[in-house]
């Protein structure tokens, strides 16, 4: 009994010295989570501040949806030491940027992290910047590049105040950096897309986002002032999928003058700014649910922060400690999977989740891995649990497409439930419009369901979404089988009949219906070997069905080949922007770029198999 007493002193004193001497507080209200070791005060008004921004957007884009699938969680450090304790590995070393606030998007969680002493004029510029973009995550289908990045540059300098948020504050060294630049012809920056090296290149790349600034600043304050609403008329002509150059035409006119009206606006120097009484904005500060974190939850949520910002190592350190004091801890447990599964132990990570899922875990994305890897070829007696988990991750977050999507799959491969695996699919179309794959896995479930001129028109609308020439072929591909399909099955039909008419008193016998031709995967389904890490840009980008992808990544002193035979499967990440949530390697990669975390499979015609994508701007 006085060794165990003895332990759990020693213990205590051990998770003390990670959590500090200072009490952390968690202030959450139904859109944001604000985890701080600063004060109760300080943590609500940051709260606040998130509040009034997310109102900012809700009150200028009313149409817009605001609140993204994926929690945000904001970590507000009281200092440069606390702040150091969960930043970004990358930016540690001596010589490195000095950080006020980092966002880091991934497919479950958006992070903010924000040092609440810093002296910089807008410490929340980058946070705003990519906030602005997880806004318009749903229109990245069709939004022209240079408004998304002028949105967000219009949007970074925002100021919220005590009763009223400033809007477009001009950004000085853009202003100086136009005026000893040549601009952009219009008609170059209306196309300028994620492969243009104007989006890549640094002087070009630096230009684009000072003009994509002016140009939306001009618009936003003239239309004001005129009482026109030409912006708003290009963001329609572009949602129904109008060129860029020819919708601008039409919304402003003249280009050639545009071009003269830009230049002199920027010259003028006349930059005015919005002013939005926020006192009445619906937002109930008492609503806010305040609580004191104990020393484990802290580290919890230290963890997950670390784990989702490549400081793998501190991160388990930390999850060994909180699992000793704490056996039963469901958020390590969750992180655990996370960190196991971007290494590419899938069992491990499915073991870890499958925990976390019967000590009830929260997590729709626990949840939903647990069920997508239980589902690599399990039994039949794994199915109960397959269905619940996808049931729990789809009540939890009702928003995430992706399991709708895979729980009508696993309808369809089982035959089962297809009424309702088709109004599950057609769910996470409806979600993510934009997604390829989605509409793909809708046409399939109505070719399980017979209705052949069903899937064909979904495959069509398919077609128009697709967004590369690699997403087009795989629609193309499916089409083609779907169409042998329907052959094969009204052959198996007509000879059915003529076996019924000339053996009328026999056994009605099956004509077996031959199904499409499976393509095979070039490569090893598994890769067992050494593995490595990788930085470049991503080159030669080449997809097939159903979601195989290749690629090179250059920038090494040769070209690494790399590849997955299921795209779906890669642990994706994003560093410094906010990826749209129906990204995917055939349509979006290609000049990006990336560290890529790969394994050797043994196949000389490769470098090895892919394992984990950050995607850096």
């Amino acid at each position: 009994m006085l060794k165990r007493l003895m332990y759990c002193f020693l213990l205590a004193v051990a998770l003390s010295l990670h959590a500090g001497a200072e009490q952390w507080v968690q202030v959450r209200s139904p859109h944001f989570t604000v985890v701080s070791d600063a004060n109760e005060k300080q943590a609500r008004h940051v709260l606040d501040q998130f509040e009034r921004m997310r109102w900012v957007y809700q009150t200028l884009f009313p149409k817009l949806n605001v609140d993204p699938p994926a929690p945000i969680l904001v970590f507000a450090a009281k200092n440069g030491k606390t702040f150091q304790s969960f930043e970004p590995a990358a930016y540690l070393a001596k010589g490195q940027l000095n950080l006020a606030g980092y966002f880091l998007s991934t497919q479950d969680k958006n992070y903010v992290l924000l040092r609440l002493d810093a002296e910089q004029e807008n410490p929340y510029a980058t946070i705003y910047h990519e906030y602005t973009h997880l806004q318009f995550r749903s229109a990245f289908e069709w939004m022209p590049l240079w408004l998304n990045e002028g949105f967000a540059e219009f949007f970074q300098n925002t100021e919220i105040r005590n009763k009223d948020v400033q809007l477009g504050k001009p950004s000085a060294d853009d202003i100086l950096y136009l005026r000893q630049q040549s601009l952009i012809p219009l008609k170059v920056l209306f196309k300028v897309d994620a492969t243009s090296p104007y989006y890549h290149e640094e002087q070009k790349g630096s230009v684009f986002y000072a003009e994509a600034w002016a140009l939306t600043h001009y618009f936003e304050i003239t239309d004001k002032e005129k009482g026109t609403h030409r912006l708003a008329d290009y963001l329609n002509l572009m949602s129904h999928h109008e060129d860029p150059v020819d919708a601008a035409t039409k919304a402003f006119g003249d280009l050639k003058q545009l071009q003269s009206s830009l230049q002199n606006y920027i010259q003028a120097g006349g930059y005015k700014q919005f002013v939005l009484n926020s006192s009445a904005a619906p937002i109930d500060e008492s609503a806010y649910a305040v609580s004191n974190l104990s020393m484990v939850d802290a580290m919890a949520a230290r963890a997950d922060v670390l784990a989702s910002v490549q400081r793998e190592k501190e991160s388990r350190a930390l999850i060994d400690e909180i699992l000793k004091a704490d056996p039963k801890n469901v958020q390590a447990r969750e992180t655990m999977g996370s960190l196991e599964f971007r290494s590419g132990n899938r069992e491990a990570a499915r073991k870890w989740y499958g925990e976390a899922v019967k000590l009830d875990s929260r997590s729709y994305l626990a949840n939903y891995y647990f069920a997508s890897m239980s589902m690599e070829g399990a039994g039949a007696d794994q199915d109960e649990a397959i269905e619940s988990s996808l049931r729990s991750a789809i009540s939890l977050n009702p928003r995430f497409a992706p399991a709708y999507d895979r729980l009508a799959s696993f309808y369809s491969m089982r035959r089962k439930n297809l009424n309702e695996a088709q109004s599950l699919s057609s769910k996470a179309v409806h979600l993510d419009p934009g997604n390829v794959y989605y509409r793909m896995n809708a046409a399939g479930v109505l070719s399980v369901m017979g209705r052949y001129a069903d899937a064909s028109t979904v495959l069509q609308s398919a077609l128009l979404v697709s967004r590369s020439p690699g997403e087009s072929a795989m629609v193309q591909n499916q089409l083609s089988q779907l169409r042998q399909y329907q052959q094969n099955v009204n052959q198996a039909e007509l000879a059915q009949r003529e076996f019924d008419s000339y053996n009328a008193q026999a056994s009605v016998g099956m004509v077996e219906v031959v199904q499409p031709v499976d393509i095979k995967p070039r490569h090893p389904a598994e890769a067992k070997g050494p593995r490595h890490n990788a930085v470049g840009v991503i080159r030669h980008v080449i997809c097939g069905y159903p979601s195989t992808v290749e690629f090179q990544l250059e920038g090494q002193k040769k070209p690494i080949s790399v590849y997955s035979n299921d795209f779906t499967k890669i642990d994706l990440t994003a560093v410094g922007f906010t990826p749209s949530s129906s990204m995917n390697p055939c349509s979006d990669f290609e000049g990006m770029k990336a560290r890529v975390e790969y394994a050797e499979d043994g196949d000389s015609s490769v470098d090895g198999q892919v394992l984990t994508i950050e995607l850096r701007k």
